[in-house]
């Protein structure tokens, strides 16, 4: 699966960095391509309305023909980018409730009523749907307990990250977060099973290039060494591994054949 980021800006102290907007390099990539799955790892749901971004990924489900997933949580991007475009920064996890609701609701079954501090949607309805009868997948990504409650509520994908780890480190901080993962499904009498775990692996070195931007442990090597280190990861259950590979380059992302080649055999 292809994915990519939704983010406005990232200011710098020299220079700023843009990023072309999410949603419409979405429709690019439905209309352009016929095989690959594809979606933002992540929407920042404070960017738009919670039955907008229904509408969107409905739409992006119909001209895909059933390739997007909806990436979606709370947002995390610096508060400089909300500053910059007027969005708000407060209370992010309970205007994310609220927002999940809705679009829930909607992919689901097509219509939502809602009211609450944040959102209200009033017999809302798509009249047009995509050609999955329930909808795009919904992933969250989540790493606090009450986030994780929403996961096991409303999400059919879980999806969480590492950045500049070893395996060891991930595995450590992540096996506390399963543990909660499981008690949410638990609580809503869910079996955890029924979750697909995605997982966002910050940086992989392509082999044969050099680790030049910053990490102090990148994820580098031959590619059984780095094969390994992504195997490791699916020990913890997950089952979609999603890597930024450097340098941002055809060259280092056609290097990485190998390494999918023996992650698919084993």
């Amino acid at each position: 699966m292809f994915v990519y980021e939704d983010a406005l800006l990232y200011r710098g102290k020299e220079h700023s960095d843009g990023v072309w907007e999410s949603s419409t390099i979405s429709g690019a990539l439905a209309a352009s391509t016929e095989r690959i799955h594809f979606g933002q790892s992540v929407i920042n749901s404070p960017y738009r309305s919670p039955a907008l971004v229904a509408s969107m990924a409905t739409t992006l489900d119909e001209i895909s023909g059933g390739r997007y997933v909806l990436g979606i949580g709370a947002g995390n991007t610096p508060d400089s980018d909300y500053e910059a475009f007027g969005f708000p920064t407060d209370r992010r996890y309970s205007r994310f409730a609220e927002a999940i609701q809705i679009i829930h609701s909607l992919l689901k079954s097509g219509r939502a009523d809602f009211e609450g501090d944040f959102y209200s949607v009033s017999e809302s309805e798509l009249v047009l749907r995509g050609p999955n009868p329930d909808g795009p997948p919904i992933n969250i990504a989540a790493g606090g307990e009450k986030m994780l409650s929403l996961v096991a509520r409303y999400a059919d994908q879980w999806n969480w990250w590492g950045w500049d780890e070893s395996i060891k480190e991930i595995q450590d901080r992540l096996r506390p977060i399963l543990g909660q993962l499981e008690r949410a499904c638990a609580v809503e009498d869910r079996n955890p099973e029924s979750l697909g775990y995605t997982f966002d692996l910050y940086s992989i070195v392509a082999p044969g290039f050099e680790a030049d931007h910053g990490f102090t442990q990148p994820v580098e090597g031959s590619a059984d060494q780095i094969a390994e280190y992504i195997l490791a990861l699916g020990e913890l259950g997950f089952e979609e591994v999603r890597c930024d590979v450097w340098p941002k380059t055809p060259q280092a992302i056609a290097a990485m054949q190998p390494i999918v080649e023996l992650v698919h055999r084993s």
